[in-house]
Protein backbone atom coordinates (compact mmCIF):
# COMPACT_ATOMS: atom_id res chain seq x y z
CA UNK A 1 0.00 0.00 0.00
CA UNK A 2 2.89 2.43 0.50
CA UNK A 3 3.99 1.94 -3.17
CA UNK A 4 -0.03 3.10 -4.06
CA UNK A 5 0.62 6.92 -4.52
CA UNK A 6 2.79 6.91 -6.85
CA UNK A 7 2.54 3.98 -9.03
CA UNK A 8 -0.98 4.32 -9.63
CA UNK A 9 -0.66 8.08 -10.25
CA UNK A 10 2.15 7.11 -12.58
CA UNK A 11 0.53 4.87 -14.57
CA UNK A 12 -2.47 7.51 -15.02
CA UNK A 13 0.07 9.73 -16.16
CA UNK A 14 1.27 7.25 -18.41
CA UNK A 15 -2.40 7.47 -19.70
CA UNK A 16 -2.61 11.18 -20.57
CA UNK A 17 0.78 11.34 -22.08
CA UNK A 18 0.21 8.91 -24.47
CA UNK A 19 -2.87 10.38 -25.75
CA UNK A 20 -4.49 7.15 -25.84
CA UNK A 21 -8.24 7.19 -27.99
CA UNK A 22 -8.62 3.79 -28.48
CA UNK A 23 -11.73 2.31 -28.17
CA UNK A 24 -12.51 -1.07 -29.12
CA UNK A 25 -14.01 -4.75 -28.10
CA UNK A 26 -10.00 -6.49 -28.39
CA UNK A 27 -7.44 -6.27 -25.76
CA UNK A 28 -5.59 -2.81 -25.56
CA UNK A 29 -2.79 -2.14 -24.27
CA UNK A 30 -0.52 0.72 -24.43
CA UNK A 31 3.00 1.99 -22.51
CA UNK A 32 3.28 5.70 -21.29
CA UNK A 33 5.84 8.07 -20.86
CA UNK A 34 7.19 9.01 -17.34
CA UNK A 35 4.80 11.06 -15.56
CA UNK A 36 3.91 11.79 -12.33
CA UNK A 37 5.32 9.50 -8.93
CA UNK A 38 9.17 10.52 -10.95
CA UNK A 39 11.34 7.68 -12.82
CA UNK A 40 12.06 6.98 -15.98
CA UNK A 41 10.38 3.98 -16.20
CA UNK A 42 7.28 3.47 -18.45
CA UNK A 43 3.75 2.81 -17.31
CA UNK A 44 1.95 -0.54 -18.62
CA UNK A 45 -2.21 -0.22 -18.88
CA UNK A 46 -4.32 -3.21 -19.79
CA UNK A 47 -7.88 -3.46 -20.41
CA UNK A 48 -9.47 -6.48 -21.66
CA UNK A 49 -12.38 -4.34 -23.22
CA UNK A 50 -11.69 -0.66 -24.42
CA UNK A 51 -8.99 2.34 -23.36
CA UNK A 52 -11.36 5.79 -23.86
CA UNK A 53 -10.58 9.05 -24.14
CA UNK A 54 -13.16 11.16 -22.68
CA UNK A 55 -12.60 15.00 -23.27
CA UNK A 56 -15.89 16.19 -22.20
CA UNK A 57 -14.98 14.94 -18.30
CA UNK A 58 -11.50 15.38 -18.97
CA UNK A 59 -10.63 11.72 -18.25
CA UNK A 60 -9.23 8.75 -19.39
CA UNK A 61 -10.72 5.44 -18.52
CA UNK A 62 -8.88 1.39 -18.82
CA UNK A 63 -12.35 -0.83 -19.06
CA UNK A 64 -12.22 -4.29 -18.28
CA UNK A 65 -9.80 -6.28 -16.11
CA UNK A 66 -7.83 -3.16 -16.13
CA UNK A 67 -4.10 -2.98 -14.79
CA UNK A 68 -1.38 -0.26 -14.43
CA UNK A 69 1.78 -1.22 -14.10
CA UNK A 70 5.52 0.48 -13.03
CA UNK A 71 8.48 -1.28 -11.95
CA UNK A 72 7.01 -4.14 -9.53
CA UNK A 73 4.21 -2.81 -8.26
CA UNK A 74 0.33 -2.93 -10.31
CA UNK A 75 -3.22 -1.65 -9.94
CA UNK A 76 -5.99 -4.11 -10.95
CA UNK A 77 -9.74 -2.83 -10.93
CA UNK A 78 -12.47 -3.78 -13.26
CA UNK A 79 -12.54 0.28 -14.71
CA UNK A 80 -9.48 2.92 -14.27
CA UNK A 81 -10.19 6.41 -14.31
CA UNK A 82 -7.40 9.17 -14.44
CA UNK A 83 -8.95 12.51 -14.16
CA UNK A 84 -6.36 15.34 -15.71
CA UNK A 85 -6.34 19.29 -15.76
CA UNK A 86 -4.79 21.46 -18.41
CA UNK A 87 -1.96 23.27 -17.33
CA UNK A 88 -0.49 26.17 -19.37
CA UNK A 89 2.92 25.43 -20.84
CA UNK A 90 2.96 22.02 -19.29
CA UNK A 91 -0.32 19.74 -20.78
CA UNK A 92 -2.18 17.68 -19.08
CA UNK A 93 -1.95 17.01 -15.41
CA UNK A 94 -3.28 14.35 -13.51
CA UNK A 95 -4.99 15.12 -10.22
CA UNK A 96 -6.96 12.05 -9.49
CA UNK A 97 -7.41 8.65 -9.74
CA UNK A 98 -10.19 6.00 -9.14
CA UNK A 99 -10.39 2.32 -9.12
CA UNK A 100 -13.37 1.13 -9.08
CA UNK A 101 -14.45 -2.74 -8.93
CA UNK A 102 -12.41 -5.97 -7.41
CA UNK A 103 -9.32 -3.47 -6.71
CA UNK A 104 -6.09 -5.03 -5.98
CA UNK A 105 -2.82 -2.66 -5.22
CA UNK A 106 0.08 -4.97 -5.52
CA UNK A 107 3.77 -4.08 -4.54
CA UNK A 108 6.64 -6.52 -2.99
CA UNK A 109 5.88 -5.46 0.69
CA UNK A 110 2.28 -5.43 0.63
CA UNK A 111 -1.19 -5.66 -1.06
CA UNK A 112 -4.94 -3.84 -0.69
CA UNK A 113 -7.88 -5.25 -1.39
CA UNK A 114 -11.53 -3.11 -1.74
CA UNK A 115 -14.11 -2.31 -3.78
CA UNK A 116 -13.05 1.49 -4.63
CA UNK A 117 -9.89 3.50 -4.55
CA UNK A 118 -9.05 6.91 -4.85
CA UNK A 119 -5.56 8.35 -5.11
CA UNK A 120 -5.24 12.22 -4.83
CA UNK A 121 -2.47 13.40 -6.65
CA UNK A 122 -2.01 16.83 -4.62
CA UNK A 123 -2.49 15.72 -1.12
CA UNK A 124 -0.82 12.32 -1.78
CA UNK A 125 -3.45 10.76 -0.02
CA UNK A 126 -5.35 7.01 -0.99
CA UNK A 127 -8.58 6.15 0.12
CA UNK A 128 -10.18 2.31 -0.38
CA UNK A 129 -13.19 1.46 0.51
CA UNK A 130 -16.19 -1.05 0.06
CA UNK A 131 -16.27 -4.59 1.88
CA UNK A 132 -13.60 -6.82 2.41
CA UNK A 133 -11.13 -4.01 2.97
CA UNK A 134 -7.96 -5.79 3.62
CA UNK A 135 -3.67 -4.81 3.95
CA UNK A 136 -1.58 -7.66 4.03
CA UNK A 137 1.80 -7.03 4.77
CA UNK A 138 4.92 -9.53 5.32
CA UNK A 139 4.23 -8.39 9.28
CA UNK A 140 0.16 -7.95 9.24
CA UNK A 141 -3.28 -8.50 8.06
CA UNK A 142 -5.43 -5.10 8.82
CA UNK A 143 -8.84 -5.72 7.55
CA UNK A 144 -11.56 -2.59 8.88
CA UNK A 145 -15.58 -1.77 7.98
CA UNK A 146 -15.21 1.61 6.58
CA UNK A 147 -12.29 2.87 4.74
CA UNK A 148 -8.21 1.40 4.25
CA UNK A 149 -6.00 5.18 4.03
CA UNK A 150 -3.02 5.57 3.15
CA UNK A 151 -0.75 9.02 3.45
CA UNK A 152 2.11 8.51 1.26
CA UNK A 153 4.15 11.74 2.54
CA UNK A 154 3.46 10.36 5.98
CA UNK A 155 4.32 6.57 5.33
CA UNK A 156 1.21 5.97 7.65
CA UNK A 157 -2.09 3.60 6.96
CA UNK A 158 -5.14 4.16 8.53
CA UNK A 159 -7.89 1.35 9.10
CA UNK A 160 -11.09 2.85 10.57
CA UNK A 161 -14.46 1.63 11.86
CA UNK A 162 -13.91 -2.08 13.61
CA UNK A 163 -10.53 -2.16 13.01
CA UNK A 164 -8.11 -5.14 13.36
CA UNK A 165 -4.37 -6.24 13.16
CA UNK A 166 -3.53 -9.85 13.31
CA UNK A 167 -0.23 -10.65 13.45
CA UNK A 168 1.49 -13.15 11.09
CA UNK A 169 4.09 -14.38 13.27
CA UNK A 170 1.96 -15.38 16.41
CA UNK A 171 -1.40 -14.78 15.65
CA UNK A 172 -2.05 -11.93 18.50
CA UNK A 173 -4.80 -10.02 17.27
CA UNK A 174 -4.89 -5.73 17.99
CA UNK A 175 -8.50 -4.42 17.52
CA UNK A 176 -10.12 -0.73 17.65
CA UNK A 177 -12.35 1.22 16.38
CA UNK A 178 -9.39 3.39 14.53
CA UNK A 179 -5.93 1.35 13.76
CA UNK A 180 -3.05 3.76 12.70
CA UNK A 181 -0.39 1.89 11.17
CA UNK A 182 3.49 3.42 11.02
CA UNK A 183 5.52 2.56 8.02
CA UNK A 184 10.02 2.84 7.88
CA UNK A 185 11.68 2.42 4.50
CA UNK A 186 13.82 -0.03 4.51
CA UNK A 187 17.46 -0.23 2.74
CA UNK A 188 15.91 -2.50 -0.06
CA UNK A 189 13.32 0.28 -0.65
CA UNK A 190 10.15 -1.53 0.48
CA UNK A 191 8.42 -0.90 3.39
CA UNK A 192 7.79 -2.54 6.72
CA UNK A 193 5.69 -2.18 9.34
CA UNK A 194 7.19 -0.17 12.56
CA UNK A 195 4.46 0.83 14.96
CA UNK A 196 0.60 0.49 15.28
CA UNK A 197 -1.79 3.35 17.64
CA UNK A 198 -5.22 2.07 17.95
CA UNK A 199 -7.96 4.62 19.96
CA UNK A 200 -11.51 3.54 21.21
CA UNK A 201 -12.83 -0.16 22.23
CA UNK A 202 -9.35 -1.51 22.19
CA UNK A 203 -9.04 -4.84 22.71
CA UNK A 204 -5.39 -6.81 22.41
CA UNK A 205 -5.89 -10.69 22.41
CA UNK A 206 -2.97 -13.02 22.82
CA UNK A 207 -2.38 -16.92 23.38
CA UNK A 208 -2.90 -16.34 27.10
CA UNK A 209 -4.41 -12.79 27.95
CA UNK A 210 -7.21 -10.23 26.84
CA UNK A 211 -6.42 -6.95 27.43
CA UNK A 212 -9.18 -3.66 26.99
CA UNK A 213 -8.45 -0.08 27.21
CA UNK A 214 -9.28 3.13 25.72
CA UNK A 215 -5.86 3.65 23.38
CA UNK A 216 -3.48 1.40 22.54
CA UNK A 217 1.21 1.88 21.31
CA UNK A 218 2.08 -1.15 19.79
CA UNK A 219 5.92 -1.50 18.71
CA UNK A 220 6.22 -4.46 16.09
CA UNK A 221 9.67 -4.92 16.61
CA UNK A 222 9.63 -4.97 20.38
CA UNK A 223 6.50 -7.41 20.48
CA UNK A 224 5.11 -4.60 23.37
CA UNK A 225 1.56 -3.33 23.69
CA UNK A 226 1.07 -0.19 26.01
CA UNK A 227 -2.51 0.08 27.04
CA UNK A 228 -3.63 3.79 28.01
CA UNK A 229 -7.16 4.38 29.98
CA UNK A 230 -10.04 2.04 31.92
CA UNK A 231 -7.25 -0.90 31.60
CA UNK A 232 -8.56 -4.41 32.17
CA UNK A 233 -5.89 -7.45 31.78
CA UNK A 234 -7.62 -11.17 31.65
CA UNK A 235 -5.83 -14.08 31.99
CA UNK A 236 -8.33 -17.08 32.54
CA UNK A 237 -10.34 -16.18 35.57
CA UNK A 238 -7.55 -13.84 37.35
CA UNK A 239 -7.63 -10.03 36.17
CA UNK A 240 -6.35 -7.06 36.67
CA UNK A 241 -7.26 -3.29 36.33
CA UNK A 242 -4.98 0.21 35.94
CA UNK A 243 -4.55 3.39 34.41
CA UNK A 244 -1.96 2.06 32.23
CA UNK A 245 -0.42 -1.18 31.45
CA UNK A 246 2.54 -2.69 29.57
CA UNK A 247 1.85 -5.89 27.72
CA UNK A 248 5.03 -8.16 25.82
CA UNK A 249 2.91 -10.42 23.57
CA UNK A 250 6.70 -12.00 23.63
CA UNK A 251 7.63 -13.07 26.60
CA UNK A 252 3.94 -12.95 28.36
CA UNK A 253 4.55 -10.70 31.13
CA UNK A 254 2.27 -7.54 31.99
CA UNK A 255 2.91 -4.77 34.04
CA UNK A 256 -0.25 -2.53 35.18
CA UNK A 257 0.03 1.01 36.70
CA UNK A 258 -2.02 2.97 38.66
CA UNK A 259 -3.77 5.96 38.20
CA UNK A 260 -6.47 8.83 39.71
CA UNK A 261 -9.47 6.66 38.06
CA UNK A 262 -8.41 3.62 40.34
CA UNK A 263 -7.72 5.63 43.02
CA UNK A 264 -3.45 5.42 42.68
CA UNK A 265 -4.10 1.35 43.51
CA UNK A 266 -3.67 -1.21 41.04
CA UNK A 267 -7.37 -3.24 41.37
CA UNK A 268 -6.06 -7.13 41.18
CA UNK A 269 -8.52 -10.31 41.28
CA UNK A 270 -6.28 -13.74 41.41
CA UNK A 271 -8.09 -17.07 41.55
CA UNK A 272 -6.60 -19.64 43.46
CA UNK A 273 -5.06 -22.50 41.47
CA UNK A 274 -4.77 -20.24 38.26
CA UNK A 275 -2.27 -18.46 36.13
CA UNK A 276 -1.99 -14.62 37.12
CA UNK A 277 -2.31 -12.40 34.77
CA UNK A 278 0.75 -10.93 35.92
CA UNK A 279 3.76 -12.78 36.85
CA UNK A 280 5.00 -12.07 40.45
CA UNK A 281 1.62 -10.50 41.43
CA UNK A 282 0.81 -11.18 45.35
CA UNK A 283 -0.45 -14.84 45.61
CA UNK A 284 0.50 -15.18 42.51
CA UNK A 285 -1.38 -18.53 41.60
CA UNK A 286 0.10 -20.72 44.37
CA UNK A 287 -2.53 -23.75 45.22
CA UNK A 288 -4.42 -22.72 47.87
CA UNK A 289 -3.86 -18.44 48.01
CA UNK A 290 -6.81 -16.28 48.50
CA UNK A 291 -7.91 -13.49 46.09
CA UNK A 292 -5.18 -11.31 46.23
CA UNK A 293 -6.81 -7.38 48.18
CA UNK A 294 -5.78 -3.98 46.06
CA UNK A 295 -2.70 -3.09 46.48
CA UNK A 296 -0.59 -0.35 45.39
CA UNK A 297 2.03 -0.44 42.35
Amino acid sequence: MSRFASNVAAGAAGLALAGLLALSSAPAQAQGMPGLGGGPNPVEVNADQAIEWHQDVRAYVARGNASAKRNDSTVYADVLTAYYREVPGKGNEVFQLVAEGNVRIVSPSQTVFGERGVYDVDKQVAVVTGNNLKLVTRTDVVTARDTLEYYEAKDMAVARGDALAVRQSNGDRLRADVLIGQFKKMPDGTTQMERIDGSGNVVVTTTTDVALSDKLVYSVADETAVLLGNVKITRNDNQLNGEAAEMNTRTKVNRVIAGPATGGRVMGLLVPGQEPGTPGAPASGKPGAKPAKSSKP
